[in-house]
């Protein structure tokens, strides 16, 4: 097991000596102070020192973080279709991807409080650099998807990758969470890309593919916040695109994103898991003889669960309506819904700039126009 080293989270047995060497580091304190606000230090400073498993830390620290999360930044979590899956059972869960860290977080939440086997968690080591977030990643189960590599580089990480999320379901029964494209959705065009299926599909040994994404219980899920809290901060990347230039992140750009992420405004927040993808496997199977087509319709089914199931908000509708100078939707939110948007708009973003203006509310409109493909959005 050894091979895993490099991208694995802390065993169990590692989880102390870990956590005795952050114990004291200030960014601990922080969280800590966050979490726990009326306790004095050394009282969760002595809990954490007697830590000794990923599940007791994320059960008695990670989990009062993100309720205080909530609690301070949001109105709430709701979910749907956990109770179509089963205890004691391994998934694979491919998720839209809008928040670098609060949508695997919130899954594992919700699993948490429905009695199900909580996630390992795919995190691009890019986001890591800072040896804290990397000590913090691997208390909380998270394994690394190295980037910046050669194409030679990328296939050996690929392969390693796959048979370790192999590994983790098929044979220590945990979950895993993957998004369904490396980056997160900018421009609210939730889309799962092949490549990210064609890595998970290295470690097969089936004679068909398919049969072995059978084996492995894809469940797609769908996470909508009503306010994206670092809707401004994909802006510049969104600009750059549309003007064809390679986009150079800022230093600690990626930290300050986790950061808005956690602490910015969501308003209401939904995580809608769907049913095993089981019978839809068997009809690509049927339709399909080439592994690269059945890959392709295998990304499309994911794209229609995640679309289909994907909860709408009044931003959305708003967004959408002010797109289309239509008010077809305005039964859908309230005056004072609509001019609280669009005050948040102005305050975030230059109105002489139009592509900046017009990413800006499709990232909110798109989920509509996404939506209708599959049926009426009310």
């Amino acid at each position: 097991m050894q091979k895993f080293d490099a991208i694995r989270p802390f065993y169990d047995s590692e989880i102390n000596e870990a956590l005795q060497n952050v114990v004291n580091h200030p960014m601990m304190k922080a969280l800590m102070n966050f979490t726990f606000p009326d306790v004095e230090d050394e009282v969760w400073k002595e809990q954490l020192r007697k830590t000794h498993s990923i599940r007791d830390f994320q059960c008695n620290f990670i989990y009062q973080s993100v309720q205080r999360v909530l609690e301070k930044s949001s109105e709430g979590l709701t979910t749907s279709g956990f109770e179509n899956l089963k205890p004691n059972t391994s998934y694979l869960f491919i998720s839209n991807h809008r928040d670098i860290l609060l949508d695997t977080t919130l899954l594992n939440t919700a699993l948490f409080e429905h009695g199900l086997v909580m996630t390992a968690s795919a995190i691009g080591d890019n986001l890591v650099k800072k040896a804290f977030l990397k000590t913090l990643a691997k208390l909380n189960r998270n394994f690394l998807v190295q980037r910046g590599l050669t194409p030679r580089e990328m296939l050996q990480s690929s392969k390693l990758l796959s048979e370790y999320i192999g590994n983790l379901l098929l044979h220590e029964n945990r979950s895993v969470w993957i998004a369904q494209r490396e980056g997160r959705t900018k421009d609210g065009n939730d889309e799962t890309n092949p490549g990210v299926l064609k890595m998970l599909g290295m470690a097969s040994d089936e004679k068909n593919l398919m049969d072995y994404f059978k084996k492995i219980k894809i469940v797609p899920v769908s996470i909508s916040y009503e306010y994206d809290p670092t809707d401004a901060l994909k802006m510049p990347q969104l600009m750059a695109e549309a003007n064809n230039e390679i986009y150079i992140k800022e230093k600690n750009e990626d930290f300050m994103t986790i950061l808005s992420g956690a602490l910015g405004q969501k308003k209401r927040i939904h995580i809608h898991v769907g049913k095993v993808l089981d019978t839809e496997i068997d009809a690509i199977s049927a339709e399909n003889d080439s592994s690269n087509k059945q890959i392709v319709t295998l990304a499309q089914v994911i794209d229609d669960a995640i679309l289909s199931n994907y909860k709408l908000w009044s931003t959305n509708f708003i967004a959408y309506d002010i797109v289309n100078k239509t008010n077809i939707y305005s039964h859908l939110y309230t005056e004072n819904e609509k001019s609280l948007f669009e005050r948040r708009l102005e305050m975030r973003i230059d109105h002489d700039n139009p592509v900046a203006l017009d990413g800006f509310l499709a990232m909110y409109a798109n989920p509509v126009v996404n939506k209708l493909k599959y049926h009426d959005v009310v």
